[in-house]
């Protein structure tokens, strides 16, 4: 395995590991925690910075290793942990997890609270009776045996003694664990020797430095139970033989010639020599008595560009399926026929194959849940304003692509909702409300989208400062007539912004404008409900992949199309009187008590020459940026589920038009987008006026 692909599986693992640390966090903040959970937390940090040194990202190991410092003061019970504890270790969390981030990009700047939360957690380390943040490791003392070296690692007395086989398999090295860490453990325990056994070293020339050839026979006299030795090598589960056996206590042998330098120099290397990823470790504790090992849960990781080859195939797959089903029909064969019935066989084969590569990309939220309570937080701490972060859902999946995606505006949606929706504690404490505000994050699948939503217990919207930004800024005009959905939606025109000065949260006008573009951008779409005084909810709408689409089949002039379900309100057949011209150019469908501005997707696509002057057939209507709009069809054929196929890289883009797909005629049909249509008929129509008539 080459540095890089290491590299690529080191900070993989550490994203695991980060996030069960995290997981860790949040149940030591509900706190149900007990001791198993902050060994959790120490493990996890412990690893990372072991892994880390690996790498020589000396920053993280330092960092780390002061971080370690208060876990394990406070698992040994030296420390307890208070409001002030808990703030401390959650954002050391935080910036751990920047500092990982950080070692990816060489000569990353490290993040700005490094200096400060390093000298805070020293001083933390530095105030408890007996204890120091630089508290040098124990000593350990190696003598020379034929064949082995005895380790006298101490002198403390205990009741009991143990005998303790310790056979590492190559693996544990592969994934940087180190005896000496495991001994030292051992060795706050009571009086421990430890052997080494060379007998399997080859010489020279047969050595394999991705194998392990040392084993060791220790002794260890100590008060504990034998299950809290076998903790210990919590580390190494299933990397390992391991067998602990309670014997009469021996007289130990004294410690003779110092031969530490000898024993690192043989160790080192094998635990040097291009380390592997750092596997996340068991919270739960093993039983009392030593099991047989067990073999380490693999994990097989993939080049995500493999995994989208094989989904294009497995959709050209699909099409086939399709293409020999047209042609069957086509050829007037029975229903019931041999071939009909092992071709519906075959397409259900070829679907189950589908949702099975699919699921392969899709990943649960958690991931990217986690690092949006870090930016809450951070937005928190830069206004000084006490708030809560809530998630829910964090089990939903939904396609690995959109979920990188995603990051970027969500951060711009929660740093907002903590900027502009939560009040300062001051101000809800006088509006009755807790001083502490509360953000929630939550994701669900709902109807075959992915609906994510982030809510604030903050002041609402207020939709006349909004109006009177917006005319401000030229945006809307002075006598615009909006209702309370057009004036929220006003939120993501571009440049929008009602922050008096720039900050390091808002201000730029680029925030929301560029929520709304992200989200679009995959085939989702974003809504606003706000109450004043009582907060917001922003619902952003998702499909579950970017692969497959639910589309509506339209023939416009000539051409087969497809419109995407999820943008489809109904369809209508009006009644002639019910079409009428709203001004030059313009024409309106009244549904409901209220006009709906009509689109002919015909004549704006260039499907046909010239605007219909009587438009007597079927309207969709369609959600477009939170704007209703009829599009005029010519007809509509079924609903089905059809492969996309990205123009771009093969075409060009094309304005009104999101992708295509092939139909199982073999036809090609382009999929319209909703929102480049809206915008496409706005730009041949600026005199357009959004209003509603009268009944």
């Amino acid at each position: 395995m080459t540095n890089e692909a290491l590299r690529d599986t080191f900070f993989a693992e550490c994203e695991e590991l980060i996030e069960a640390l995290t997981e860790d966090l949040e149940i030591v903040a509900g706190g149900v925690w007990d001791v198993e959970t902050i060994n959790a937390i120490f493990r996890a940090v412990h690893s990372i910075k072991g892994a880390a040194g690996a790498f020589g990202f000396t920053d993280l190991v330092a960092f780390a290793h002061h971080y370690e410092t208060i876990l394990d003061l406070i698992r040994s019970d030296k420390l307890e942990i208070d409001g002030v504890v808990l703030r401390l270790i959650t954002r050391s969390s935080d910036t751990l997890a920047e500092l990982v981030d950080c070692s990816r990009v060489e000569d990353s700047p490290l993040p700005d609270a490094i200096p400060g939360l390093t000298a805070e957690l020293e001083e933390m380390a530095a105030s408890v009776k007996g204890n120091s943040p630089d508290e040098p490791e124990p000593e350990i003392a190696f003598t020379f045996m034929p064949l082995t070296i005895p380790l006298d690692l101490g002198s403390d007395d205990g009741p009991e003694e143990y005998a303790i086989s310790f056979q590492p398999n190559a693996v544990m090295y592969q994934n940087g664990h180190e005896p000496l860490q495991l001994f030292a453990a051992l060795k706050k325990m009571g009086e421990l020797h430890v052997t080494t056994d060379f007998e399997n070293v080859p010489e020279l020339s047969a050595f394999d430095f991705d194998e392990g050839y040392l084993d060791w026979d220790l002794t260890l006299h100590t008060t504990e139970t034998e299950a809290a030795i076998a903790d210990v090598f919590n580390f190494v589960e299933g990397l390992c033989e391991l067998k602990i056996s309670p014997v009469k206590a021996p007289a130990l042998p004294e410690a003779e010639t110092p031969a530490a330098v000898l024993v690192e120099a043989l160790i080192e290397p094998v635990l040097a020599v291009e380390p592997g990823p750092v596997m996340a470790q068991p919270t739960k504790a093993p039983p009392a008595k030593a099991a047989p090992p067990q073999k380490a849960q693999s994990t097989l990781r993939v080049d995500p560009e493999r995994v989208d080859r094989l989904i294009n195939s497995v959709g050209e797959l699909i099409i086939n399926q399709a293409v020999i089903n047209q042609n069957l029909k086509d050829c007037g064969l029975d229903a019931n026929s041999e071939i009909i019935s092992a071709l519906e066989d075959y397409g259900t084969l070829a679907r189950e194959i589908q949702e099975g590569v699919m699921s392969i990309r899709a990943q649960p939220v958690k991931s990217l849940f986690q690092r949006m309570g870090r930016v809450v937080r951070e937005a928190g701490e830069a206004t000084g304003k006490a708030v809560n972060f809530v998630s829910e859902g964090e089990a939903t999946e939904i396609d690995k692509t959109m979920l990188e995606r995603l990051a970027d505006p969500l951060t711009h949606m929660l740093r907002n909702a903590v900027d502009h929706g939560i009040e300062d504690p001051a101000t809800r404490l006088e509006t009755g409300k807790d001083q502490t505000g509360t953000v929630n994050l939550s994701a669900a699948h709902r109807s075959g989208h992915v609906v994510i939503e982030i809510r604030d217990d903050g002041a609402g919207l207020n939709r006349e400062r909004l109006l009177s930004k917006a005319i401000e800024k030229g945006i809307v005009s002075a006598d615009a007539k909006l209702s309370e959905s057009e004036i929220d939606a006003l939120l993501f025109a571009p440049g929008f912004s009602t922050a008096e000065n720039v900050t390091n949260l808002s201000g730029r006008g680029v925030g929301m404008d560029v929520v709304k573009t992200a989200i679009t951008s995959l085939g989702g779409k974003v809504g606003i409900t706000s109450q004043a005084g009582k907060g917001s909810r922003f619902t952003i709408s998702l499909p579950l992949t970017l692969a497959v689409l639910d589309g509506m089949i339209v023939e416009v002039g000539a051409e087969t199309m497809v419109i995407p379900l999820s943008s489809v309100i109904e369809t209508v057949r009006p009644k002639p009187e019910e079409i009428r011209e709203a001004g030059p150019g313009e024409m309106v469908l009244y549904v409901r008590g209220a006009y709906v501005p009509v689109v002919d997707s015909g004549a704006l696509l260039g499907m046909r020459q010239e605007e219909l002057t009587s438009m007597d057939g079927t309207f969709v209507l369609i959600d477009a940026n939170n704007t209703v709009i009829a599009v005029y069809v010519d007809a509509i054929h079924d609903q089905r589920q059809v492969v996309i196929k990205s123009l771009k890289g093969n075409y060009g883009t094309i304005d009104g038009i999101a992708a295509a797909t092939i139909l199982g005629d073999g036809k090609i049909a382009l999929i319209i987008d909703p929102e480049a249509l809206l915008q496409l008929s706005d730009n041949q129509n600026p005199a357009r006026q959004r209003i509603k008539l009268e009944a």
